[in-house]
């Protein structure tokens, strides 16, 4: 195991990091940066606290169980004139989950339209980061390559691998761009979709920067919340334990490396980091 990981380690570095430092040194001086933003958005919220027994294939948390918080998180950035959004979030509300606002009601109170969202960002597959993309069919899909091939399966590889968000994409009625290792969205090195597999074979995070705020790291599910960043901790449902454990420590080298402010998108504790909707990080 300890050769795989080393291997798959380097293998992310060699594609990812390369990638990250290109779009960090890109000969774009000559024209000035767009101003950026970030708007954090609220996503859904489990409505008792969870038990994340199951976030830990070591037994961390089995005995006893342990619950947290955890709330779905979603992000507006603004580049320019032009938008992009982070993550879906849930559907919609039900038993178990709070939604007050869906993403578009959110959006609405900032003055942006659906039609005006030029990109959607997946971090990956999972219900309560795709539910609410129906409502951007007109954005580019920014996915995983590995995660598009799981949604566009028959049958689905995985069971929580749920086509259903995507079905506008897959049956060619918008436009997909499929990433297999970093993206600078829009080619100035202020959003960055990082490639971190392992919790799926296509999952990613996002860089931002800033010009007051600085670098801003949104985590996808590279981890859950705080104790699982702390101790590299791999739930049970990841799809690869190598490459995650490999994801989990490039998005550390990075955070050092940027002095970047991390948020974990399930953690309210990291949440509360960014300014409350609807003010925006500058």
């Amino acid at each position: 195991m300890t050769g795989s990981y080393s291997a798959r380690r380097a293998l992310i570095a060699a594609w990812s990091g390369l990638l990250l430092a290109a779009a960090s040194s890109a000969p774009v001086s000559a024209q000035p940066k767009a101003s950026v933003s970030l708007t954090r958005l609220d996503c859904g919220t489990f409505k008792a606290p969870r038990d994340v027994s199951g976030f830990s294939d070591s037994f961390a948390y089995s005995n006893p169980p342990k619950t947290l918080p955890f709330t779905a998180s979603c992000y507006l950035i603004r580049h320019g004139d032009r938008f992009m959004l982070w993550d879906a979030g849930f559907a919609a509300p039900s038993d178990l989950v709070a939604l007050p606002k869906t993403v578009v009601q959110q959006l609405a109170e900032v003055g942006v339209t659906p039609d005006k969202i030029a990109f959607v960002g997946i971090s990956h597959y999972h219900a309560d980061h795709t539910g609410q993309l129906p409502n951007f069919p007109d954005a580019t899909l920014l996915i995983g390559a590995g995660d598009w091939d799981v949604v566009r399966a028959t049958p689905p590889k995985y069971a929580n691998a749920d086509p259903r968000p995507f079905a506008h994409w897959i049956s060619g009625g918008g436009k997909v761009e499929t990433v297999a290792v970093d993206k600078d969205v829009f080619g100035d090195g202020s959003v960055v979709i990082l490639n971190l597999p392992g919790h799926t074979p296509g999952h990613h995070g996002l860089l931002v920067r800033l010009a007051q705020t600085g670098p801003v790291l949104l985590s996808g599910d590279v981890v859950h919340f705080h104790e699982n960043y702390e101790t590299n901790g791999v739930p049970t449902f990841n799809t690869d334990r190598a490459d995650s454990l490999a994801s989990i420590d490039r998005f550390k080298d990075i955070a050092a490396h940027l002095k970047a402010r991390v948020i974990i998108q399930h953690d309210p504790r990291d949440i509360a980091k960014l300014p409350a909707f609807p003010k925006a990080a500058q």
